[in-house]
């Protein structure tokens, strides 16, 4: 059935794109959505549904190299040492690799005793006894995880069975799963109507029913009902409908752990799991970082560190985030995009202007609230902009918070001036210096680094202009202040081409000083501003002093650096006297605010 569209407003020009939209039908007309009455929707997120991770048996099936046992096992430890308590291992009557795996859990010490292992069976009997046969021995609690396939398009065409006779092949496989391991006392059951969300919703409601009443679910010994969204084929509040739905009419419901399995084919499986825990879900199977078959299943770490990000513990630890990565990454052969929540190696990053100005002010207040409340900084609330969590949450530093682009301003210049060479720069040095920059990266159309920036700052600022190069410049060659009666003498001795000039001046301190002999030889220099700061720690530090300044052709900046503050002051003053005889204008340049 098609729908016509609506017409659109005046404003909106776009027209039929002439793609075959019509062959495709809309989920609620595709499937039966009797919820009419949502508590959904007012409900909030309060604590950490149990996460199941699945990655070493449905990631695992969606690897183009399944992993081998070595990769098998460092996945698996390391999902141990991040604190899941409950992980599906494999499908041990699919394959050698994955029934030999589940018995090296039987047959070491891998799995710590408080880890429940999950093994995944399809409804047949050979290959339910298969899967008890790998779990014999096994003194960690166990969780046999029996599937079925209960759409109509699988029943009709995949399975060829009516909805009575599928019922059937469902409740066979499950008194074989009591038969084969209902005795075993560290043995639970969990059932998956697979396609649940393209499932009739009175029919899945009468399987999963009938399936507890077989297992007898009671608080003591829960049953598992899995709702995948196989396929994913619809908005995520239709998800939350049929999962409220299932929560609200389930019989036995205390005597029921209720789980989804969302997959990712609409690009919403977050959302969907999320809005499932709102209408009722308690436990969430998904992989790590999202990988599945197609476009994937729903991402844990996302979901997880949402969570954090709303002061809410998601109970497994992620504070060392890139080892977990390198983990997955080798495991998988599949590397983690760079704009992957959380994990990525951008999501921390700006490279526009008005984001980096934004985070250099958010975490100068963050700074100064934890010293005015006597607190570290990880302690007090984080809310700098533009980063929903402190990267050093998760193990991040700061060093790739800003990087500096032809996008970038005088905001993540001066971050990463400061952030790695100790330099903080005034307001109007920061403008002055990211026209030059600007002026870098719209050339050479590449990311420039700290390094970089510092090499430019240098040749614009700091590095001295010698004789050499222009007859007007001067070189210090000495100075000397004494007190004479009372008085501060500084005796000035300039070089240039003309030979040493020497001078001296009564009351006058070292810049002032010079300043009066640069102006006797025709290079006056009046400073307006001067800041002061140190690159280094320790015996290696070295200041710094950024002057602005005034001289015939303009205003400008200039710096100086040496273990001495004097020092530093009096080349920061050389270096403006030569630039302002020898240096041609910055070509004007649009900076980013």
């Amino acid at each position: 059935m098609t729908h016509a569209a609506p017409a659109a407003p005046f404003w909106n020009r776009q027209r039929p794109s002439g793609m075959p939209s019509h062959r495709y039908r809309d989920a609620h007309e595709r499937v039966d959505l009797p919820l009419t009455e949502r508590e959904w929707p007012s409900k909030r997120l309060t604590q950490a549904p149990l996460w199941v991770p699945v990655d070493l048996r449905d990631g695992n099936q969606a690897l183009a190299e399944p992993m081998d046992p070595g990769r098998k096992r460092q996945f698996f430890e390391r999902m141990v040492q991040m604190g899941y308590k409950e992980i599906e291992v494999g499908y041990p009557s699919a394959s050698q690799t994955d029934f030999d795996f589940v018995r090296l859990i039987a047959d070491t010490d891998i799995a710590p005793d408080d880890v429940t292992i999950v093994v995944f069976t399809a409804a047949r009997r050979d290959l339910i006894e298969r899967t008890v046969q790998s779990i014999a021995g096994i003194t960690n609690p166990v969780v046999i995880h029996m599937y079925t396939a209960t759409a109509p398009m699988w029943r009709d065409v995949v399975l060829g069975h009516s909805r009575e006779a599928l019922k059937d092949l469902i409740l066979a496989g499950g008194r074989d799963m009591l038969e084969l391991a209902g005795e075993l006392p560290n043995v639970r059951f969990q059932f998956s109507p697979e396609v649940f969300n393209l499932t009739e919703p009175d029919y899945v409601l009468d399987v999963c029913n009938a399936v507890t009443e077989l297992w007898d679910a009671r608080p003591e010994r829960p049953v598992i009902l899995n709702l995948p969204a196989t396929v994913e084929i619809a908005t995520p509040n239709i998800y939350a409908d049929q999962i409220e739905y299932m929560h609200k009419r389930l019989a036995r419901r205390d005597g029921v752990i209720l789980s989804v399995h969302p997959h990712n084919d609409r690009g919403t499986g977050i959302a969907c799991a999320e809005l499932a825990v709102l209408a009722g879900a308690e436990r969430v199977e998904g992989c790590i970082f999202g990988n599945g078959e197609r476009t994937g299943n729903v991402d844990i770490a996302t979901l997880a560190l949402n969570l954090h990000a709303q002061g809410i513990d998601p109970e497994i630890d992620f504070s060392d985030i890139d080892e977990i990565r390198r983990t997955v990454e080798h495991c998988n052969r599949i590397e983690v995009h760079p704009r992957h929540p959380y994990v990525g190696d951008l999501v921390h990053t700006a490279f526009s202007g008005t984001h980096q100005d934004a985070i250099k002010k958010g975490f100068a207040e963050h700074r100064a609230r934890a010293a005015a409340a006597g607190k570290s900084e990880r302690e007090i609330e984080w809310r700098v902009p533009y980063l929903p969590i402190d990267p050093a949450d998760i193990g991040r530093s700061y060093d790739a918070v800003i990087r500096v682009n032809s996008q970038s301003g005088k905001g993540g210049i001066a971050y990463l001036l400061e952030s790695e060479y100790g330099i903080e720069l005034p307001r109007r040095l920061q403008i002055d210096l990211a026209r030059r920059v600007q002026q870098h990266t719209d050339e050479s159309g590449a990311e420039v680094t700290a390094a970089a920036i510092w090499e430019i700052f240098a040749a614009a600022y700091l590095a001295p202009a010698t004789v050499a190069v222009h007859p007007a410049t001067f070189e210090l060659s000495s100075f000397e202040s004494s007190d004479v009666g009372g008085a501060q003498r500084t005796q000035i001795t300039l070089r240039s081409r003309g030979g040493d000039t020497h001078s001296a001046h009564d009351g006058a301190g070292p810049v002032e000083a010079l300043a009066a002999a640069l102006a006797a030889q025709g290079a006056p220099i009046e400073v307006l501003e001067l800041h002061q700061s140190s690159i280094g720690q320790g015996n290696d530090s070295e200041a710094i002093t950024l002057i602005e300044y005034r001289h015939p052709g303009g205003v400008g900046w200039a710096a100086g650096r040496d273990r001495s503050t004097i020092t530093a002051t009096l080349a920061a003053v050389m270096a403006a006297a030569n630039r302002s005889a020898v240096a041609a204008p910055v070509s004007p340049g649009v900076v980013t605010a």
